[in-house]
């Protein structure tokens, strides 16, 4: 998409001093103070200057944003949400596009320009979920980002035809093939594994794999993925959601597990949950293993809780491991930003000559006072192009 040249005058990028950025053919093109121009102006007013926040897990299709307030129904245990979410999608309409479109213009709003979302694929909903979070993709296209995983959110070998649906969700565009505990939903591990691995080689897509497992359950589930990773050359291009296993209390035993992580080049998403344990973020960054976050489900059938906002989730991610030094908040920005972006794959990212222009303006007196005071963002751009002011995203929600 073509966009004119804008000159972003008195920011400060991650903080820094005071410059000017021109933007040129969604680029940034020069980065300098004091820079005269006849293109059009925003002014910035002192305000940081970050990359595009990235919101690395979250599931697009099931959001109750903007559908009035529901009581929450789901019992404490991972099937029973399962089931109740199966009920609920039919009787309250969740429809995924629609849904999919709100959620993601709230999060453009708060200045996230990329999104991972998982996508439930099983016997009961099909690839419906998929086809309406795609149409989103397709519509929202030059505003933000969707890269979409294909997720067996029921199971996958448990369910027969579900193996037949996710090959169906990768011919029509999904971006990743997803897979959920493979010993806690399916007690398959071998076959859940070697048919996520088989698709992923199949098409040559990516992997991220939620893992709620806890303890040796969770490592034991964690090494199989690992072996995988290594066996079919897929170095670089797995994740693993969640790793509630590397919080156990055994901190050699977790250690251990992170340094073959750094070996397979697999990457952790978090979403600093405070109800469980989880991965230690000091221990990745240590160990070189790349830390993206996200904010899971936003006001769903699992919990009332979230607003899509990334720099929140970065005081969480902060919250969470007792970062307190303004340059560990920052590392939880980073997550939320560059850690995401690496990922993804995004490619040309970040506040840098020659980078997408993808960029947030929020008013802070420095990185880690945006980080834990988060207030709206004064302007957010996408490949140079302005897409939201002051918090709210131009197009309107549906």
């Amino acid at each position: 998409m073509k966009t004119d040249p804008l000159l972003l005058r008195n920011v400060r990028p991650w903080g820094g001093a005071v410059i000017d950025v021109l933007i040129e053919n969604g680029r940034i093109a020069t980065i300098a103070p004091n820079q005269s121009t006849t293109v059009a102006v925003e002014d910035g007013g002192g305000a940081i200057l970050l990359p595009g926040l990235v919101e690395a897990h979250t599931h697009l299709d099931k959001s109750l944003w903007g559908m009035g307030w529901r009581e929450h129904q789901a019992g404490p245990n991972l099937r029973d949400k399962i089931d109740t979410e199966r009920r609920l999608r039919k009787e309250w309409n969740i429809e995924p596009h629609r849904q999919s479109m709100r959620q993601a213009l709230l999060s453009l709003g708060h200045g996230s320009t990329a999104i991972r979302s998982h996508v439930d694929i099983d016997t009961e909903v099909g690839i419906s979920g998929l086809e309406g979070v795609l149409q989103t993709a397709e519509l929202l296209s030059g505003q933000i980002e969707i890269e979409t995983v294909a997720f067996p959110q029921s199971g996958l070998m448990s369910r027969p035809g579900t193996l037949d649906l996710m090959e169906q969700a990768m011919q029509i565009g999904a971006d990743v093939v997803g897979g959920l505990d493979p010993c806690g939903i399916d007690a398959d591990p071998k076959g859940q594994l070697d048919a996520v691995f088989a698709l992923a080689e199949k098409y040559g897509k990516p992997i991220d794999i939620h893992l709620h497992e806890p303890g040796e359950l969770g490592a034991f589930s964690m090494e199989m993925i690992l072996d995988r990773t290594l066996a079919h050359g897929m170095q670089g291009h797995v994740t693993i959601s969640h790793a509630f296993c590397l919080g156990m209390p055994d901190r050699d035993r977790a250690r251990a597990l992170v340094a073959r992580l750094a070996d397979a080049r697999i990457h952790i998403a978090t979403v600093a949950t405070p109800s469980r344990p989880v991965p230690l973020a000091e221990d990745l960054r240590t160990a070189g293993v790349t830390l993206c976050a996200g904010s899971d489900g936003i006001r769903d059938t699992w919990g009332p809780y979230g607003n899509a906002d990334m720099l929140e989730r970065a005081m969480l991610l902060g919250l969470r491991n007792n970062l307190r030094a303004d340059p560990d908040v920052e590392h939880a920005l980073w997550c939320c930003t560059y850690g995401g972006a690496h990922v993804m794959a995004l490619k040309d990212y970040g506040i840098e000559t020659g980078c997408i222009a993808d960029l947030v303006l929020v008013d802070a007196e420095s990185v880690t006072h945006a980080v834990v005071s988060h207030p709206p963002r004064r302007l957010v751009l996408k490949e140079g192009r302005v897409v939201a002011r002051d918090g709210t995203a131009l197009t309107e929600s549906p």
